[in-house]
């Protein structure tokens, strides 16, 4: 496989090559638009350039960020490489840039590359049938979030991932779903599935899917709507029938605006005759049946002679 970046250097040259990456540079762009060894040394002995990777240089002197880190990792890995994990789901706009995360590229299984400090370089022998159709070359949306999820730690880890890739509207759970097939020796394959149909039902983040499975489903509570649209807004489950609302949030808002935009939502709930409870992460994940107990309080206002179901011998909930 060629290098993926010939036709941009014939159509621009090497100044219009280095300044379209970012001011990054690899020995193999340099001698094949004609440098020579010396020069490439002239210039890192003058100290105008600096090594970032083994044959790949920043054309200045101040501090490599990770935009050029990204750039620098995928040239020094080869012209069989791509971005894969965090940083293609970064570049394809599946989750949020995180700049103090490694740069992820993966090569085809024959090949050999020595790692590199805040590079980690992952090799796949289906190397070339999950790539998208981009230059540069990266992993296709569906497995670079599934690369994420081969990786994540716990399962959690690994909800979160495909929750917030989901979230974005860049991918559907239909398309991570029919990718899966294709990956057999996937780590948390077999829990998978029922995540990501929560996800296309309208669970849209790790706590979302936490309230449903340990919430919700543990305490065999009446399942609620997702993600309902009203007054310009979305709710994050409303009970239908009992005019409940519980909204989900595990970000501390300490900015005020954020605060008072909480509150006008819940004012508004109360306007439309429906009451709200509002949890947080630490709720949903260290005190599941104390939520459990007082959603279903408030859903016997409706229905006095509704049911829930403990999780354990010492669960509140009856």
């Amino acid at each position: 496989m060629d290098w993926w970046w010939r036709g941009q250097l014939a159509a621009e040259g090497i100044e219009g090559l280095i300044h379209a990456q970012g001011r990054i540079v690899g020995r193999a762009q340099l001698t094949a638009a004609g440098w020579s060894e010396a020069q490439i040394r002239r210039w890192l002995r003058s100290r105008r350039w600096q090594r970032v990777h083994p044959g790949v240089y920043a054309t200045h002197t101040g501090p490599v960020g990770y935009a050029e880190r990204r750039l620098a990792g995928l040239l020094y890995a080869g012209p069989e490489a791509a971005w894969s994990h965090h940083t293609a789901a970064e570049q394809l706009g599946l989750i949020k840039s995180d700049e103090n995360r490694p740069v992820h590229v993966v090569i085809p299984e024959h090949r050999r590359v020595r790692a590199q400090p805040n590079l980690v370089v992952h090799r796949d022998e289906h190397w070339s049938d999950r790539l998208a159709a981009v230059i540069p070359p990266r992993r296709t949306p569906a497995h670079a979030v599934l690369d994420i999820v081969g990786t994540s730690q716990s399962l959690d880890q690994a909800a979160a991932a495909i929750a917030e890739a989901c979230q974005s509207g860049r991918i559907s759970p239909a398309d991570i779903e029919r990718s899966l097939i294709d990956r057999p020796r996937l780590r948390h394959r077999g829990a998978l599935r029922p995540i990501i149909a929560d996800v296309a039902a309208g669970s849209h983040s790790l706590l979302e899917l936490r309230y449903l499975r340990d919430v919700e489903r543990r305490h065999a509570l009446p399942a609620g709507q997702r993600q309902r649209a009203v007054d310009r807004e979305i709710t994050d489950v409303f009970y239908n029938g009992f005019e409940l609302v519980v909204e989900l949030d595990g970000r501390l808002h300490l900015a005020p605006h954020q605060r008072w935009r909480d509150l006008d939502r819940d004012n508004r709930a109360t306007l439309r005759a429906e009451s709200t409870l509002r949890y947080g992460w630490f709720d949903i994940t260290n005190r599941p049946c104390a939520a459990a107990v007082q959603v279903l309080d408030v859903l016997r206002r409706t229905q006095p002679t509704l049911f829930g179901k403990p999780c354990g011998p010492t669960c509140p909930v009856r």
